[in-house]
This record gives structure tokens, sequence and C-alpha cells, in this order.
């Protein structure tokens, strides 16, 4: 749609588009990071296990090259020869492997993170096309590319020119030494070589890691259309969302003339409000509750209810409106309204007592209740 628009892209992706991306597989990564860590993992652990290898490949050598004419005419001698040459080789080899392993796992994984798509390991068609092939040839990413490649060529040669130069009398002084000697300073040069050559990455990885990163937060920004799209996908239509908010209305009014019968009293304004309380007297230090509160419609549903169950429904405007406009459903009711409601359920208590018969009738309730100011609607 924002092709079609004409629009340009310029807004930042937002958390849906790179969480769709990634399910993907479209994630930012950086083959440079990875080929220094495998690069510098190796010219580091052939320093750690270079003496534990020269010494097995020493020993290989001793002993291939000191098996005697009968043993080298003797084919049952070959295997076992081979057996103990990969076994003395294998030790050094496998924690060699296993460093180089873990950075290659850890070097590809640092940007990105780890990532499984099986989007991206399905068949794509357009991948297939000539046309499509050409373009990616000749785009703006290959020849990005291939300046890469040429630049990291020609920095690498002059960086390997001038590691070599600078090793140069090292390396003929080589020729004067004994052999054992020469061997082991060969090996140590080689190495300490190899290690500069391979550190020379590092910069290539600076400049390639923050590259791969602004690439691609540039292949997935978006328009403001694709933005306004995004969120009314998400969020729904206006009318989805008010036929939603109505059934969990619904629903929660349901929910609250349930618990109607289970309330001890509903003060009521005779003509627009209604408060159903609760008060255990068992659980020390609860307040009276709100059960169930309303107006109109749902006052008179309220009242109608408490009706059918026998609850006590007395009438105090004053009293139902602080209630109402001061307590949230299923809220204790605020301490200036304790005395207030005090007073309403100690005479509900003394009338359903009367009404079993074990008591006096309860005085009538006072219409002024004391009630403060500030509650006051």
């Amino acid at each position: 749609m924002a092709e079609s628009d004409g629009q340009e892209k310029t807004e930042q992706p937002t958390e849906q588009r790179l969480r769709q991306a990634r399910e993907k597989g479209q994630i930012p990564r950086s083959k440079e990071l990875g080929t220094a860590a495998v690069l510098l993992s190796g010219a580091l652990g052939l320093m750690m296990v270079g003496d534990g290898l020269g010494y097995a490949m020493s020993q290989v050598f001793t002993r291939n090259f000191s098996i005697d004419r009968a043993a080298l005419f003797d084919p049952q001698t070959m295997l076992p020869a081979l057996s103990d040459s990969l076994l003395g080789l294998m030790w050094p080899l496998l924690g060699l492997f296993a460093i180089v392993l873990v950075a290659a796992l850890v070097g590809n994984s640092l940007l990105g993170g780890v990532n499984f798509s099986s989007q991206a390991m399905m068949p794509k068609l357009d991948k297939m096309s000539p046309a499509k092939g050409l373009k990616r040839m000749f785009g703006v990413q290959a020849m990005v590319e291939l300046l890469k490649s040429v630049a990291k060529v020609l920095f690498i040669a002059t960086l390997s020119i001038s590691v070599l130069w600078g090793q140069f009398d090292n390396i003929l002084r080589l020729s004067n030494e004994t052999l054992p000697m020469a061997m082991v300073d060969a090996i140590e040069l080689v190495l300490r070589m190899g290690l500069l050559l391979c550190m020379a990455l590092l910069p290539i990885v600076a400049i390639d890691v923050p590259f791969q990163i602004w690439n691609h937060t540039r292949q997935l920004k978006m328009t403001l259309q694709e933005i306004k799209d995004e969120y009314k996908n998400s969020e729904g239509k206006p009318e989805v969302k008010g036929r939603i908010r109505r059934l969990q209305q619904e629903m929660a009014n349901r929910r609250m003339m349930g618990e109607v019968p289970e309330a001890d009293v509903v003060v009521v304004n005779p003509t627009h409000f209604s408060v159903a309380l609760r008060y255990d007297k068992f659980s020390p230090g609860a307040a009276p509750r709100v059960v169930a509160k309303g107006q109109d419609e749902i006052a008179l549903k309220i009242r109608e209810i408490a009706r059918e169950y026998e609850v006590p429904v007395i009438s105090s405007p004053a009293l139902t409106r602080a209630i109402y406009f001061s307590t949230k459903l299923d809220g204790e009711i605020p301490e200036g309204l304790f005395v207030a409601v005090a007073q309403v359920l100690a005479y509900v208590f003394q009338l359903n007592n009367w009404r079993k018969g074990q008591g006096n009738k309860p005085i009538p309730l006072k219409e002024d209740l004391p009630i403060p100011d500030e509650f006051k609607v």
C-alpha cells in the first residue's frame, strides 16, 4: 500500500514489525564478526594447545619413522599404526575444535541473537527468478558487498606485507638456528604473525556491525500509513471494540448481580442509586464492602433482586450517594462513613433478629445519618 500511495518510509519500525521480521528470519547479521571470531579463536587455540599438539605430532612421527622393515610389509600392522596415530592427535585437536566451535556459535549470535525460523527455511520461488537474481547481483547491496570485499582485501594485503616486512629479520635468523629450536621458533613466529593478521579483522568488524544494524533498520522502516494500518489491525475496528466493551460490561453486571443475594443490606436513593453492602463480622478488622452498585436501570435491578431474596432495602439518599461516589466496586467503604454504615447495619441486624422472634422491634433509622461534609454529594 505504501508503494502505491507513493509514501516514503520515514518512520522507525514498530515492535510488532521487528517481531514479525524476526519470525521470518530477517535479523541483523555480520559475516565479518563470525569470521573474526573463528580466526581469532583458532589462532589463540593453537597457542593454547600448541605445545600438546607439537608433542603429539613428534610422537606420531617418531613412532611411524621407527617401524622396522618386517612390520612395513605386514598388512596387519597398518590399522593399529593408524589407530595409534589418530588417538595421539585426537585430544589436542578436539580441544582446538571445541574452542573454534564455541567461538563460531558465539560470534555468529552476538548480533541478532539465536533465532530459529521455520519461515526462513521454506523454499521461495521468487529466489529462483532470473530477473530478481540479476537485480540482486547488480543492486545497491551487491555493490556495497563488492566494495567491502575489495577494501577488505586491500587492507589485509597491506597489513600482511607490513607484518612480513617487520618480521623479515626474524625469518632470516631462523636459518642460523639448529633444527629443533628453529622449528619451535618458526611455529611461534607463524602463530604470532597469524594472530596479528586475524586482529586486522577487528577494525572491519567495528565498521560492519553498525552498518548491518543501520541497514536492517532501514529495510524495516515504515510509512505513516503502514503504522496506522498496523495499529488498526492490532487494536481492532472501533465498532468491534465497542461491542467487546458492551459484552464485558454485561458479564461484569451479571457477576455483580450474583453478589446481591449475599449482601447484608441494600441502601438506596429511591429514584437513581442503589448500593449493596456486605459485612463479615467474623473477620477481625474488616470493613463493610460494596458488592454491587449502580444507577437508573441497574439500580432498579439491584433492588428487585434484593426484594426477591429478602435482603433488607434501606432508603437513605445521602448515604447512598456518598458510598456510590466514594467507593469502588468490591472495595471497602472509607473510614469517614463507618459510623453511618454501622448504624444501618445495626438496624438491619436488629430487624432480622426481631423477624426471627429473638428481640424487640428496632427503633426506626434516623434520616439524618452522620455523614462528613467531604462525602456529601
